[in-house]
């Protein structure tokens, strides 16, 4: 089965080998029918410390790590 792949923004680098990445997604209203923007964090397994808030990164699903990790960054698409 293939895995998920999703781009977002690094905002936060605190934890050890862990980023927080926000993806943001857009979709239209059912009876508006206008388009709204939602984002959600997701935390993703950084093993070398390499990525920095600002960056643009791309994600993939992968196996659990911890309680609340199973993503994991897979390239960085743009720099801050």
């Amino acid at each position: 089965m293939p895995r998920r792949t999703l781009q977002g923004k690094v905002v936060s680098n605190k934890c050890d080998k862990t980023v927080t990445v926000s993806v943001a997604r857009r979709f239209m209203h059912p009876m508006y029918k206008k388009f709204i923007t939602k984002s959600k964090k997701y935390a993703a397994h950084d093993e070398n410390n390499q990525y920095q808030e600002g960056d643009e990164v791309s994600i993939r699903e992968c196996r659990p790590i911890s309680k609340s990790k199973c993503w994991e960054v897979i390239a960085k698409t743009e720099k801050a």
